[in-house]
């Protein structure tokens, strides 16, 4: 539905290594990924896979850019999702969670990147918006506490041992980490979010058959329990189909 795609963009395997060595040459100017894709189903980056793009970035003098937008800020237990794998990007894109649900967007870059750019030469309309960025600065310094990230691994930890709980017979794969989670059902999951809705719940799919769990940061063990407790009482709607 979003054809026709951006010309001049080569789209290669997720953690495919060998596909981006040859796809990768001295006229790619960046190579853009996810250290954890979210809509494609919670899928994690290998560290070698982000480790070898860097160097063939730097071989090829090449940026590298993570999109940290659903995985970064605090999401996965640290403040940047790639912190994980040790491997540092070249530019980073930010936007929803920095202002804890007001509209906004944010790129980082390293230093040799912003002496290239000049006051003017990027710009929009509600840029730099003060009451938006004094929010997002609150909401920075919040979710990059020690304490906070802890708190989010630790409940991240309890919503991952909950869920093997249910019943591991219907769960193909559990991936992700910290609070930012998805599960692969053995069948389709829309049946199990419309009985968690009805319950109270509100969870998400990553396609057909991969129930996306991303709670909010500061939910509590007893909100997760909660949480868990509805999807017990629903988890037969698992891989339910039409006529089941």
């Amino acid at each position: 539905p979003f054809e026709p795609l951006v010309p001049g963009v080569t789209f290669v395997p997720y953690n495919d290594l060998a596909t981006a060595e040859r796809a990768i040459s001295d006229r790619v100017c960046a190579v853009f990924v996810e250290p954890i894709q979210g809509e494609r189903g919670v899928y994690m980056a290998d560290p070698e896979f982000l480790a070898g793009l860097r160097a063939l970035c730097d071989q090829h003098h090449a940026l590298l850019v993570f999109d940290e937008v659903q995985c970064g800020l605090g999401r996965t237990g640290r403040l940047w999702a790639h912190e994980w794998t040790g491997v540092t990007p070249d530019i980073m894109t930010l936007a929803k969670p920095l202002a804890g649900g007001l509209p906004i967007g944010a790129t980082l870059v390293t230093d040799p990147i912003a002496s290239a750019i000049e006051p003017g030469d990027h710009g929009s309309t509600f840029a730099a918006g003060p009451l938006i960025c004094t929010v997002a600065s609150a909401v920075f310094d919040e979710v990059s506490r020690p304490e906070f990230l802890q708190q989010v691994e630790n409940n991240g930890q309890k919503m991952r041992a909950g869920l093997l709980a249910l019943g591991e017979e219907r769960i193909v794969e559990l991936r992700g980490r910290g609070l930012l989670l998805g599960m692969q059902g053995n069948g389709p999951v829309k049946p199990l979010i419309e009985a968690a809705r009805q319950g109270g719940l509100i969870v998400i799919s990553a396609g057909e058959e991969v129930l996306r769990i991303c709670p909010p940061l500061t939910i509590s063990p007893e909100e997760i329990d909660a949480g868990l407790q509805v999807l017990a009482e629903n988890w037969n709607m698992l891989g339910r189909v039409d006529g089941d």
